[in-house]
């Protein structure tokens, strides 16, 4: 438990596999550690799990040097890189099928350590660790999860709370890059409807405008709020998108920031879908 005047401990745990599988492969780690210490918070622990095929490395130079450059690259950010090694097995029919899985030096770790933290963030979409996050919540902490495609609805709705990678402002690469920074008038962000009607075919969209503390404050008349909104016609929609599905938290955008027409807000335009997260 933390009082006023102290300092949050975090801790930041990342299931590398899992996150790179489900759009995470130019994930921004950097990025990612600001956002867990978004209010000021400290870094105590930072873990990334990675998985390496050491006899691929011998042969795959290529492979070897890659995996070893962005092992390097996690602890010049502070990470500590747990590695678990590929290993090969032969299946019933004599397959050769590889097992290189973390989850357990994950949950063992984020346990263990978590006496000496506050608020744990879980990089992952595995609906595995539902239970490591009712432990931690047992043990004290506020378990937050991050995570980007396939995302377990248990583990979602078992965190205190969860956000898309998508939404975090340069967390993953835009799929149509600007020059004005995220958050302004000019530049692409990316967020989900939380409002719509249905009958005169318009809603609002909702977009984090930078990394700061008050997640909880969606409502963006708040002055503290670090939301935006921007206004969305049902015209704008892209292929792959329905107004019938609106509004949803599923549903990522990603969108260009227009001042409205009419001068009283934000307005979407050249939307993309993004993610049925």
């Amino acid at each position: 438990m933390t009082f006023q005047g102290s300092i949050t401990k975090v801790g930041v745990y990342i299931d590398v596999a899992n996150i790179y599988r489900n759009g995470g492969q130019k994930m921004r780690y950097d990025v990612l550690r600001e956002f867990a210490c978004r209010d000021s918070a400290e870094p105590v622990r930072l873990n990334a799990y990675v998985s390496f095929d050491a006899d691929r490395a011998e042969t795959d130079r290529e492979y070897g040097q890659r995996a070893r450059g962005f092992h390097s690259v996690l602890r010049d950010l502070g990470y500590k890189v747990i590695v678990k090694r590929v290993r090969w097995y032969a299946d019933e029919s004599g397959n050769r099928v590889a097992k290189a899985n973390a989850d357990l030096d994950l949950a063992v770790d984020a346990l263990l350590q978590s006496e000496n933290l506050d608020r744990v963030l879980l990089a992952s979409g595995d609906g595995d660790f539902v239970r490591v996050v009712r432990a931690l919540q047992n043990k004290g902490c506020r378990v937050e999860a991050l995570a980007l495609d396939n995302v377990s609805t248990d583990l979602r709705q078992e965190a205190d709370s969860f956000m898309s990678g998508y939404l975090v402002p340069n967390l993953i690469p835009m799929q149509k890059e600007r020059t004005v920074a995220w958050g302004g008038p000019g530049s692409r962000v990316r967020g989900w409807c939380y409002w719509h009607h249905a009958t005169q075919s318009y809603g609002f969209l909702r977009y984090l405008r930078e990394i700061g503390p008050g997640l909880w404050l969606t409502d963006t008349r708040h002055p503290d709020s670090p939301y935006g909104t921007a206004f969305l016609h049902d015209s704008d929609l892209p292929r792959g998108a329905s107004a019938e599905d609106l509004p949803s938290r599923q549903l990522i955008f990603e969108f260009d920031l227009l001042e409205s027409e009419r001068g009283n807000g934000m307005q979407a335009t050249d939307i993309a879908l993004v993610s049925r997260s």
